[in-house]
C-alpha cells in the first residue's frame, strides 16, 4: 500500500504555502514533516485527511495504492489520524471507546476479541472495563493508537502525537508507535517540530515557504 504526494501545491489567495512537494512512501514508512510555523504542515495533513477548508485551492495530486484520493469522501478514505490530544469520549469506557472504531462487518464475539488481542499488544490486557479517567497519559495514548489502528487504516497521519508527553515516556511511547505501524506495513506520514521524534527510517520532508 505505497502512499504517493505528486507536486502538490496548496494556495491560499492565490499565494503557495510551499514549493510544489513530491514524496513517496513504502508499505509501513514513515515520513517525517518539518518546517516552521505557517509552512504548512498541519493544511498538507488536511489535503491528505479530506478536510482541507474550501479556502485553499490544491494542484497537484494525493494517491493511495495507485488511486487519487482528492475525489473520494473523507469517510471512505481509510486515513487514521493521531494527534498530540488522545481524544477520547470520557463518557466511554476503554472497550466502549475500541468498539467505536471497529468495522461494522464484524459479530460482538468478533469485536472482542479484536480488542483483547489489541490491549494485550500494548500492554494493557484487561483494561476493556476501565474508565479512561482514570488512566494514565501513556496508557491514554496507546488507547487513542489502538483506536487508530483498530479502524484499519491505509494511511496513518501523526500531528505532533508526543508533543505532550513527558521525555521518558515520550521516547518509549514513541518506539511502541512506530514498531506498531512498520508490523502493519501502513504508511505513515508525521508533523513534529522535534528532529529527534524522527525515525530511523523514512524521508525527511522540510517544507520550504514559497517565494512566488
Amino acid at each position: 500500500m505505497a502512499f504517493n504526494i505528486d507536486h502538490l501545491s496548496l494556495k491560499l489567495n492565490h499565494k503557495p504555502l510551499f514549493q510544489p512537494l513530491t514524496v513517496r512512501l513504502e508499505p509501513g514508512e514513515i515520513g517525517t514533516v518539518m518546517g516552521p510555523s505557517g509552512s504548512g504542515k498541519s493544511t498538507l495533513l488536511a489535503a491528505i485527511s479530506g478536510t482541507l477548508p474550501p479556502i485553499f485551492d490544491l494542484s497537484g495530486d494525493i494517491l493511495l495504492n495507485g488511486q487519487s484520493l482528492l475525489t473520494v469522501p473523507i469517510e471512505q478514505r481509510q486515513v487514521g489520524i493521531l494527534f498530540q490530544d488522545d481524544l477520547l469520549f470520557p463518557h466511554l469506557n476503554v472497550y466502549q471507546n475500541l468498539v467505536f472504531a471497529l468495522p461494522g462487518r464484524l459479530t460482538r464475539p468478533q469485536q472482542r476479541e479484536r480488542i483483547a488481542s489489541a490491549l494485550g499488544s500494548a500492554g494493557l490486557a484487561s483494561f476493556e472495563q476501565r474508565d479512561v479517567a482514570t488512566l494514565s497519559g501513556g496508557q491514554r495514548a496507546r488507547i487513542s493508537l489502538l483506536r487508530t489502528l483498530l479502524a484499519e487504516p491505509r494511511l496513518v497521519l501523526l500531528d505532533e502525537p508526543f508533543s505532550k508527553l513527558d521525555q521518558h515516556l515520550r521516547n518509549q511511547f514513541r518506539d511502541w508507535v512506530f514498531s506498531r505501524i512498520t508490523d502493519m506495513g501502513i504508511p505513515a506520514l508525521m508533523v513534529t517540530h522535534d528532529p529527534a521524534d524522527r525515525p530511523s527510517q523514512g524521508p525527511l520532508i522540510e517544507l520550504e515557504t514559497s517565494h512566488a
